[in-house]
């Protein structure tokens, strides 16, 4: 049972000033792990868990950084029609 429970442990809830690349490297060791077997179903739907969590984390900041290119092409877009009209 202790094994069940170290696997638990390490699925803290997902910290919110966790970086992208830090989320989507522990991501990729959880999809590893799960996809390499050999877990109880506790341990799995542990890591499961903590894997969902993760993607929203990823999506988060790719969705942060969509927002943020797009307001650089759009600032860029309107800078391009002002130098054409003077």
């Amino acid at each position: 049972m202790a094994k069940t429970d170290d696997a638990v442990d390490g699925m803290a809830s997902v910290d919110s000033t966790l970086g992208y690349e830090q989320a989507r490297d522990e991501l990729i060791d959880v999809v590893r792990r799960l996809e390499a077997g050999g877990t109880t179903l506790e341990e799995s739907l542990a890591l499961w868990e903590r894997g969902e969590e993760l993607a929203k984390v990823c999506r988060r900041w790719l969705d942060g950084a969509r927002a943020r290119l797009d307001a650089a092409l759009a600032e860029a877009s309107e800078g391009d029609g002002d130098a054409e009209q003077e």
